[in-house]
């Protein structure tokens, strides 16, 4: 399980006194029915903060942790997000023409990491990722990445889009890899500060973040599968901006 392999934190008031002093959270358990002033309390600084909760039965709290919870367990992040502005405004400071990874949808631990893997060794910046729907950065994770989530900057956003309006108006080309795109990654200019939006093997990308970018491309395919695992995907298209950036 995923909790058994992360680091939490439980009872209200240690929760709250520790959403207060700025700890980051994947995520906070909360048991269904649960009421009182001190859960309102707790519950407005998870929605002032943007941290991710869930209501759940009191079996799989009892089940997650040994102690006294008090219908609240909180997974602490094992690593430090940064703001989207704040990855986007390094990355061009730093890099004349930055590469950025978006995971729209992708929710496997082990692709997760092996595309922050890939990205580092491809020069890349950073990862932004959704606040719910989207892999753990777990010890699974970071493992799979060979240690590439601790030195990469990673976003956790509400919403996609607004990573994604942020990038146009930071200089940044989307490019949508998609499989049912018309064109082809090797038709597609690289060479500027570019940001890549890859979606999940099962639902693809969604339509909000296909209608905000600048061009979709897709890997040639030949034979009888449709599309490849997200993280060799990913390694392809990383590759293709590496191959056009050093001709």
């Amino acid at each position: 399980m995923e909790e058994q392999q992360t680091q939490y934190l439980f009872g209200i008031h240690p929760v709250t006194e520790a959403v207060k002093a700025g700890k980051k959270f994947d995520k906070v358990l909360l048991k269904q029915g649960l009421e009182g002033v001190q859960f309102r309390e707790l519950m407005e600084l998870l929605k002032q903060n943007g941290i991710p909760f869930q209501f759940v039965p009191a079996e799989r709290l009892n089940k997650a942790v040994r102690g006294a919870h008090q219908g609240v367990v909180a997974y602490i992040s094992r690593i430090d997000y940064v703001p989207y502005e704040e990855l986007i405004d390094t990355a061009l400071a730093t890099s004349g023409n930055p590469m950025i990874v978006i995971l729209d949808g992708v929710s496997d631990v082990r692709n997760l990491g092996a595309i922050a893997r890939t990205l580092e060794c491809a020069g890349g910046s950073g990862i932004i990722v959704p606040a719910k729907g989207g892999a753990a950065i777990n010890a699974d994770a970071i493992k799979a990445s060979a240690g590439a989530l601790m030195r990469l900057s990673v976003a956790k956003v509400p919403n996609l889009k607004l990573a994604a309006y942020y990038l146009k108006q930071s200089g940044f080309k989307l490019i949508a890899v998609s499989e049912k795109a018309s064109g082809l990654i090797y038709d597609t200019d690289m060479t500027g500060p570019c940001a890549f939006i890859m979606g999940s093997e099962g639902k693809g990308i969604s339509q909000g973040m296909l209608d905000l970018s600048d061009e979709k491309a897709a890997i040639p395919m030949a034979g009888g599968i449709a599309s490849l695992n997200v993280s060799v995907a990913t390694s392809v298209v990383l590759y293709e901006a590496v191959r056009q950036r050093t001709r």
